[in-house]
């Protein structure tokens, strides 16, 4: 089975928490604190794996968690980093945002390995907090959080040349002629349902790679069919083949099959219009005399339009030189690097989403309450009590974005702000 696009969840490791612990030993009575600092958390890592041709494996597991950090421990032992979680998969793998759409990364070319999401951060150990005036600090910095992620993988083949087309009009027979793939091949609509990709070798070390489109049918740009599915792995291409039944064996016209793909082209992605085209008038092997020639309808229509057009068979391979040559020369003009998409979603957006989220409501009594799991975290590991202490706990609420929220709300000096059961007022 076939696979070209998969959503699934990915979220890499939390840093693991400092600790907080003090020197015991005999003939030691004044040990200073000697907690530990958390481990880094695994990252998630994006990889390319020759041996994949499909995303088939991610419709089975849609997770991906990577290990979190080991918390630090006594003595000054630093917790264990947690391991990151290495994800295969096949080269034209393009990686985006679920909820935008955008592009997060391209898996192809020299992209052979990114990391997508860094693992949080450990927390420092109090062993890092002992000052002259503060020797026995009672807190300890937690790991940070993770970054998690609903992303859509969608798998576009890599090819110099598509060949398109609605079903049924020779675009396998021609791609099994020209080049070393053996895609199944019958008289079925929608008889191939994946794309296949051949390599066209041509004299003095000549050639490139053509792919083989599924068939596409009036309205695939609004996903009629499978159309979304096909109309993808054509964004990848540089030049276009406008595969025609020019004998018309199925009551089809030619002229008008191209337009309505072109339609489909241009309502799917604009730009896809604007790539090279040629026509290759296939069965010509099969048209009746003694009507008006279709392949001169084909060059009176296209030609004016610089899109040429190539009579061939591609059962007899009548024609299917020159028309391989014709692509060359295509191609020859333009960017021998292949179509690799741009970044246009930036991770570093998801930093803020390492703190855990928080919410700034004013209650009934005019108080500011603020609540959060790791503001709640926060004060477990702190000593308020202590002035060291308590300028610590107010560097996380600054560096955690939540006084900044505070003065968005309309908070002013000698203003309550109550968390979980401790009240403080507000001074800048």
């Amino acid at each position: 089975m076939f696979a070209d696009r998969a959503k699934v969840f990915i979220k890499s490791g939390r840093g693991g928490d400092g600790h907080v612990s003090f020197r015991r030993e005999l003939f030691v009575p004044a040990g200073g604190p000697d907690g530990g600092d958390g481990g880094r958390g695994g990252d998630i890592i994006f990889e390319v794996d020759d041996g994949l041709n499909t995303l088939v494996d991610f419709r089975q597991v849609r997770k991906y968690v990577a290990k979190s950090g080991e918390p630090g421990g006594k003595k000054r032992c630093h917790g264990a980093d947690g391991k990151d979680l290495v994800i295969k998969v096949p080269e034209g793998t393009v990686i985006k945002d679920f909820e935008t759409g955008k592009v997060i990364a391209d898996m192809s070319g020299a992209n052979r390995r990114e990391v997508i999401l860094k693992g949080g951060r450990g927390g420092q150990g109090n062993m890092h907090y002992a000052t002259a005036t503060m020797q026995a600090p009672k807190y300890a910095q937690p790991g940070q959080e993770s970054q998690e992620l609903w992303v859509m993988l969608e798998l576009k083949v890599i090819a110099d040349v598509g060949l398109v087309g609605f079903p049924n009009v020779g675009k396998s027979t021609l791609l099994s002629r020209v080049s070393n793939a053996k895609p199944k091949i019958a008289n079925y609509h929608f008889t191939t349902l994946d794309p296949h990709l051949g390599v066209v070798d041509l004299d003095d070390g000549a050639g490139f790679v053509m792919a083989d489109i599924p068939g596409l049918i009036e309205g695939a740009s609004r996903g009629v069919g499978l159309g979304h599915d096909f109309l993808r792995h054509i964004e990848r291409t540089k030049v276009l083949i406008h595969v025609v039944d020019a004998a018309s064996t199925e009551g089809r016209d030619p002229v008008e099959d191209i337009r309505t793909i072109n339609e489909e082209l241009r309502s799917y992605n604009e730009e896809l219009i604007r790539r090279p085209q040629v026509i290759a008038a296939n069965k010509t092997d099969a048209i009746y005399s003694g009507y008006e020639d279709p392949v001169e309808r084909l060059r009176k229509a296209f030609e004016p339009e610089g899109i040429n057009v190539y009579p061939i068979s591609a059962v007899s391979g009548k024609g299917v030189r020159e028309l391989l040559y014709g692509v060359l020369e295509l191609l020859k003009n333009l960017d021998a690097k292949p179509v690799v998409f741009e970044k246009e979603f930036d991770i570093s957006s998801l930093q803020a989403g390492m703190n855990l989220p928080y919410t700034v409501e004013r209650n009934e009594d005019g108080e500011y309450v603020v609540e959060g799991p790791r503001i709640e975290k926060m004060l477990g590991y702190t000593n308020l009590e202590s002035e060291k202490g308590f300028v610590f706990f107010q560097n996380f609420l600054r560096d955690s974005g939540v006084l900044e929220e505070l003065e968005k709300a309309g908070i002013e000096e000698g203003d309550t702000v109550r968390m979980y059961g401790l009240a403080f007022d507000y001074y800048k």
